[in-house]
């Protein structure tokens, strides 16, 4: 017996990729009559319902549903998605993924012999252009500097993990541990694993369950999306503070410890060889992870797109968590 399967995709003006995904999600090795998909678009204005129409007219018997997540956040989009699903089991997919074909699969057969409460796969990151930047930056994002632990960037054998980012689950697990915080606007994912682990449910990663991600094109949208990362972590850890892990505290410490020797440097003169210190070893080990990108990748403009992607991650993901700290702090002591 195959259990049915909705696909819950949110999304908002992706034209560009959301083809991609109801085409891969269409030639899944899993019984088609079993399977749906439910996007919760975020009442997108470019051509993102256009090329979903299309999709649904070139394949009338493939079931697509499109339901309005007026908010326009992904928490938000995800429980809009969810409350139409028909499916017993949930894929949380996202609009800029394109899943291997065995991907559905590979998932509920994971659930079926009770892996996890939670079962997702790794990441195949691909460039979201064809400039050198656009290559460095998905370089970056798969480069243990840049994705510290995290095991779904890295690849590795079948394990538990603190979280994945594009997970499958029973819809029972639900009235267990309640929907998406919609009051985190990123970290949704991280938070929901969080609450599975506190109910003594496991999250597992099945390298086996592979999808490609395409990473951002432009260092703006890395800086962007790198911020908002680190702003809405902290609120994340607010509510869970024990869920730290040392790839998260890094960015905002170093960010904290440069700040505080540039601003200590003029009354204090020796700091200035703390500040030099640390700003030298942080450029050396970012060389030297420039170089493995591009020797590994057989690019060797990976080693400078690289670099700055990595700098860019670092320090907007460090800046936008203290950002969130302190304007939590000025709102409870102002």
């Amino acid at each position: 017996m195959h259990p049915t399967v909705s696909v819950i995709v949110p999304c908002y003006n992706e034209q560009a990729t959301i083809g991609s995904l109801l085409t891969a999600v269409r030639g899944q090795t899993y019984p088609l009559d079993k399977l749906e998909v439910v996007i919760a678009d975020g009442l997108s204005e470019d051509g993102t319902r256009a090329a979903i129409a299309g999709f649904r007219k070139a394949h009338p018997a493939f079931e697509v549903r499109v339901v309005d997540n007026p908010k326009r956040t992904i928490p938000s989009g995800l429980n809009q998605a969810i409350r139409q699903a028909r499916g017993d089991i949930l894929v949380r997919l996202d609009a800029h993924s394109v899943p291997i074909p065995e991907y559905v699969e590979r998932c509920v057969g994971a659930l079926k012999a009770g892996s996890g409460s939670n079962v997702g796969g790794v990441w195949k990151i691909s460039a979201g252009g064809p400039g050198w930047m656009a290559r460095g930056i998905a370089a970056a994002a798969a480069h243990p500097f840049g994705a510290g632990d995290a095991m779904y960037r890295l690849g590795g054998e079948a394990r538990a993990v603190d979280t994945v980012p594009f997970g499958a689950f029973r819809r029972r697990l639900l009235e267990k541990i309640g929907g998406f915080d919609e009051s985190l606007l990123t970290n949704e994912d991280y938070e929901f694993n969080v609450r599975i682990r506190r109910h003594g449910g496991l999250v597992w990663l099945d390298p086996q369950i592979c999808s490609t991600y395409v990473a951002r094109a432009t260092l703006r949208d890395l800086a962007r999306q790198y911020w908002r990362y680190g702003y809405w972590k902290y609120r994340m850890l607010e509510r869970s503070p024990g869920s730290i892990r040392w790839r998260q505290a890094l960015p905002p410490l170093f960010v904290l410890a440069l700040l505080g020797m540039i601003a200590v440097t003029p009354f204090w003169p020796p700091a200035a060889a703390g500040l030099v210190f640390a700003a030298g070893s942080y450029l050396l080990a970012l060389l030297a992870a420039g170089l493995h990108m591009g020797w590994r990748g057989r690019d060797v403009v990976l080693a400078p797109g690289g670099m700055l992607a990595l700098a860019t991650m670092h320090f907007c993901w460090g800046v936008g968590f203290l950002a969130s700290f302190l304007s939590g702090w000025f709102k409870r002591n102002g």
